[in-house]
């Protein structure tokens, strides 16, 4: 039975959430508060993340986190924080509910992210500098590793694997999500825009992602 942790401060959104988890086959560990977290994370499967908590900022766990786990995190914001929804996917989450939710949508979430497919085939553009490696799931520019999130994998790969194939935001949704995504395509934009920046950071140009006719991405070709 997959491990759900839900950390909310509201003991009303803690119980609906975990009493409609548990009716879809996990179970839930309700917390309220940021301290008790991480000794719940070892066996668990995704973690439901409230960012607003009484001992603490729930961007700030996201990056402590990251920097160790790639645990599935879903993030939960009011809806006048869109900031904090951006830098949470920035940060590594791989989706976010607004509140108020319906806890069937979050649910249904759940099973989202816990269904994108966690190996991608390896494969290498050598030219361009990038290359992917599927069993460790790293990513690297040349002799840079590049600093990923699950997501951000996932989503690199799949250009990796067909350079020059034109894929536009719908066609990435349900490549990474799935057939019954939940998410928006503002989230591929976010996460394009990551990738971007961390390829920047190991010295290629971020470009290699390229915007198409505004609807779409590709791995652009690079002049040799």
């Amino acid at each position: 039975m997959p491990k759900v942790v839900v950390v909310d401060d509201e003991a009303g959104i803690r119980e609906s959430l975990s009493y409609a988890l548990q009716r879809d086959g996990f179970e839930a560990v309700q917390l309220d508060r940021l301290a008790s977290v991480e000794a719940e994370l070892e066996d668990a499967a995704l973690l439901v993340l409230d960012l607003m908590l009484p001992d603490g900022n729930g961007l700030d766990f996201l990056k402590r986190l990251r920097a160790k786990s790639q645990l599935p995190v879903i993030v939960l914001t009011s809806r006048s924080d869109e900031i904090d929804r951006v830098v949470g996917l920035e940060l590594g989450a791989d989706d976010y509910v607004v509140k108020p939710f319906s806890p069937r949508e979050v649910v249904a979430r759940v099973r989202a992210v816990l269904r994108r497919p966690r190996e991608i085939a390896a494969a290498q553009t050598p030219q361009r500098g990038l290359s992917i490696e599927s069993e460790t799931r790293r990513a690297r520019f040349g002799a840079h590793e590049l600093e990923l999130s699950r997501l951000e994998f996932d989503l690199l790969a799949v250009f990796v694997e067909q350079p020059g194939r034109v894929f536009d935001r719908s066609q990435l949704l349900q490549r990474i999500w799935g057939d019954d995504c939940v998410v928006t395509e503002r989230t591929i934009d976010v996460h394009i825009n990551a990738l971007r920046r961390k390829i920047e950071l190991a010295g290629g140009d971020g470009q290699l992602l390229e915007t198409v006719r505004g609807v779409g991405y590709r791995l652009r070709e690079q002049t040799q």
